[in-house]
């Protein structure tokens, strides 16, 4: 599996768990990930909210 496609296998996968809380969990990731100073994590999180956020496109 590609980075991509793997990206957007995590952004489906925390909608279908976390649902309507989905963005709140993703916040939550990269906030404990920046206070751990894991900047790629930061990176890796971020870039599934923006896949996130295209699926909530109409």
């Amino acid at each position: 599996m590609t980075d991509e496609l793997h990206l957007w296998a995590c952004a489906l996968a925390v909608e279908k768990q976390h649902g309507a809380k989905a963005p709140l969990h993703v916040a939550e990731r990269i906030g404990a990930l920046a206070l751990a100073g894991d900047m790629a994590g930061v990176e890796r999180w971020k870039a599934i909210a923006a896949r996130m956020a295209s699926l909530a496109r109409p």
